[in-house]
């Protein structure tokens, strides 16, 4: 009984005294991603040229397609030309499907119209906000003769709040792609 009365108060005494100190909550971390601001590098094709971030790495897929590549991000900005011949209005069409198809998956996408009269450039960026496979989607034309549009796809799985900060560098990559396209003719 001696025993039992021992370890009861041992066992109130020891509760006590590691109740003494009051816990302290840590405060809520958040990542924090920052990319470098890369210097501009010139992209000349026979159609157009423009201006892109240096950090990344661009190379010609194909017949008029494009990559853009960010291997630190893990994701790139892809590009195709075409002619316009009497189709200006189905490239549109078929740009701006391209962009709705994600709407499924997105929680919403905000259409910024791209006017430069000075230049002829005109089009819109499309900027998709959920988890959709594609972050962005534009495109740009002189409605005459050239249309080139363009994508941002991650290679892993679409997690907005993951990859937000890269979406938007990409994002901001591709208005100074815009801003700094000319056309050739």
């Amino acid at each position: 009984m001696k025993l039992k009365s021992l370890v009861g108060i041992l066992s109130v005494v020891l509760f006590v005294m590691s109740c003494q100190d009051e816990p302290i909550p840590k405060p809520k971390a958040k990542i924090r991603l920052e990319y470098p601001q890369g210097k501009l590098a010139d992209l000349e094709t026979e159609n157009f040229s423009f201006k892109y971030n240096q950090l990344a790495v661009a190379k010609l897929n194909g017949d008029k397609a494009y990559t853009i590549s960010y291997p630190e991000m893990k994701g790139a900005i892809f590009l195709s030309y075409k002619k316009v011949d009497n189709n200006l209005e189905q490239l549109i069409n078929d740009s701006k499907r391209l962009s709705y198809e994600h709407a499924v998956k997105a929680d919403n996408i905000v259409e910024q119209p791209y006017v430069n009269p000075d230049e002829k450039i005109y089009g819109a960026l499309f900027e998709v906000q959920g988890n959709a496979a594609s972050q962005s989607q534009f495109f740009v034309t002189d409605s005459v003769n050239h249309f080139l549009t363009g994508s941002v796809y991650f290679y892993t799985k679409p997690n907005y709040d993951s990859i937000l900060p890269a979406a938007s560098y990409l994002q901001n990559d591709i208005r100074g792609i815009i801003e700094t396209l000319r056309w050739k003719n």
